[in-house]
Order: C-alpha cells, then sequence, then structure tokens
C-alpha cells in the first residue's frame, strides 16, 4: 500500500554545500608527475549535505524546509536557485564573511579520481538569528532533521533539540565527530558503521555491537539508535528491540549520500505515522536503490513503492 506522504512537513536545518562533478576521459598520464590527464567533457551541480536531505524529502513528494546558512557568493546563489528547482522552501542565511562548501569532484571512466574541497565555518552572529528562525518553523512541521557534517551550522544543535521536544516533533540527528553528547535526547541518531566505531569502539561480534549500541542509546536518551553497516545493511536499537534489515542493493554504484536518502525516507515516513520499525525498512529499500545512482541523487516516491 502506497501511504499518503505530500501533507508531511519535515524541517531540515543543517550544513548546505554544493556538490559540482567533472565528468571527463582519460587517455595518458601527465609527463609532469604520475597522475592521469582528465579531459573535462561536462560538469554537473547539485545540492549537498543538509540541502541533499531536504530534495530527498521533496523527491518523495513531502513537504521540505530547508534552514541553513551559505556565504555570499556564487555557490551560495546557485544552492538557492536549485532548491527552488527541486521544490524546497529554504531559508538560507547568507554570511559575507565565509565561502559557501563546494565539494569538487573529478570522474573519469565512471570513477572518482580526485576531490576538491573548499569550506569555512559560519559566524555565531549569523547561526544565532537561524536559530530564531528555527523557533518559528518549528511550529508548522511535523518532523525535524538535523544534519551534522560538522561544519559548523549546528553549533546551537543542543538547544535545537531540546526545543523540539519540547514542542512534542521528532527530532532526527545525522551525526558527525565523536561528541555524541550533544545529540542527547534526540528521537533518532543514524551514524554509520565506522562513525559508531569511533565513539564506541570496535566489536568482535553482534552480541559486544549490540551490548555497545544499547549503552549508548541509553547513555544519551534516544528513542532508537539505527547504525547503517554498508553491504552489511542497517540494524535498529530500541528498548528491548533490534531490528536487523539486509542490504536490498542490487549494484552499488556510489554510496555517497547514501546517508541522507536513508534519514530523510525516515522522517518523511515516521511523519506519515509510521512506526519506526516499519520507517527503517523503507528507508533500507530506499538506500539499496540511491547507491545504484551516480553522485548524491534522490529516490522518487514511485521507486520507492512500485
Amino acid at each position: 500500500m502506497v501511504p499518503e506522504l505530500s501533507a508531511v512537513r519535515v524541517l531540515v536545518v543543517g550544513d548546505v554545500m554544493l556538490d559540482r562533478y567533472w565528468f571527463g576521459e582519460v587517455s595518458r598520464i601527465s609527463p609532469e608527475a604520475p597522475v592521469p590527464v582528465v579531459r573535462v567533457t561536462r560538469n554537473e551541480e547539485r545540492p549537498g549535505g543538509a540541502a541533499n536531505v531536504a530534495r530527498n524529502i521533496a523527491a518523495l513528494s513531502a513537504q521540505a524546509s530547508l534552514l541553513s546558512v551559505t556565504g555570499d557568493d556564487e555557490a551560495g546563489r546557485r544552492i538557492a536557485q536549485l532548491m527552488q528547482e527541486e521544490g524546497v522552501a529554504a531559508q538560507l542565511h547568507r554570511d559575507a564573511t565565509i565561502s559557501t562548501t563546494i565539494k569538487l569532484r573529478v570522474i573519469g571512466r565512471q570513477q572518482q579520481l580526485l576531490r576538491i574541497d573548499f569550506e569555512t565555518a559560519p559566524s555565531h552572529e549569523v547561526l544565532a538569528t537561524a536559530l530564531s528562525d528555527y523557533e518559528r518553523l518549528l511550529r508548522d512541521t511535523d518532523v525535524v532533521v538535523l544534519s551534522d557534517y560538522g561544519k559548523g551550522g549546528l553549533a546551537h544543535i543542543t538547544r535545537m533539540i531540546a526545543m523540539a521536544n519540547a514542542a512534542g516533533k521528532p527530532v532526527l540527528v545525522d551525526p558527525k565527530g565523536d561528541d555524541y553528547s550533544r545529540y542527547r535526547n534526540a528521537t533518532l541518531l543514524t551514524p554509520n558503521r565506522s562513525e559508531f566505531r569511533d565513539v564506541a569502539g570496535s566489536w568482535k561480534d553482534e552480541e559486544e555491537l549490540t551490548r555497545k549500541a544499547e549503552a549508548l542509546r541509553q547513555e544519551l536518551g534516544l528513542q532508537g539508535l539505527l547504525i547503517t553497516r554498508s553491504e552489511e545493511g542497517m540494524t535498529l536499537y530500541r528498548a528491548g528491540e533490534r531490528l536487523h534489515e539486509l542490504t536490498q542493493a542490487r549494484e552499488v554504484f556510489d554510496v555517497s549520500g547514501a546517508g541522507d536518502t536513508v534519514i530523510a525516507t525516515l522522517a518523511v515516513m515516521l511523519g506519515c505515522g509510521a512506526e519506526m520499525s516499519e520507517a527503517v525498512r523503507v528507508a533500507n529499500r530506499a538506500a539499496g536503490i540511491v547507491v545504484g545512482k551516480l553522485g548524491t541523487a534522490v529516490v522518487h516516491r514511485e521507486e520507492l513503492f512500485t
């Protein structure tokens, strides 16, 4: 049965970036250094980070709002344009003291050869202004997604989680770094396997992984902890429950942005009233689809429910 998603309202807050792709042909090695020479034949621009989460939500036919900070530059204006084209209601605060984060990827023979990052952290004053907008937008949303890419846009995340809890809105967090205490009392946390290992340490078997996951879940006061595990699928830990979903990917072409698709799908499903375990099943299906596409891609509602 295809759920009705068009009435679901999701607010995405976090670090946005512009993903640029240069595609070309590789036919020789440079005489200057042992590196391939790429003759660029075309280029693409796609919204990345929290902007990619928002466009995934819109692709599922839900109502997506985005709150973030960009530089007052060409890349920031391009992100705003792309969000409008994707049907996302974006409020992007412009900080003239920074440059919008750009990730430039050079692709040759369908393989990523190089990535170049341009980034600076936004100022505290701009972030404080965004916090007042967050409080206002919170009133007209069903689910909150906090997409942390470690670029500085979520300096007030602890307060944002508290405000969402006070408003009775589920808050999902895609974490970054090794200090998870700032995510305390979120509804659901979605680290990938390596991110969880950095925080909880390694494990020898599933039993030890379960112990570590449940200990972290209880320590942070989370309703759920979802660990995405690449080729092993994903595992949801809740009080007295462990749900493991095997990967559904038929062909893995590119995993970049897959976490964005997962948390976007989770938010939309929870927003339409699905139980958390069912939301995880659908998100796992979405992940299996999106890794078969190149770059920061999306999964459309028709792909997911047909």
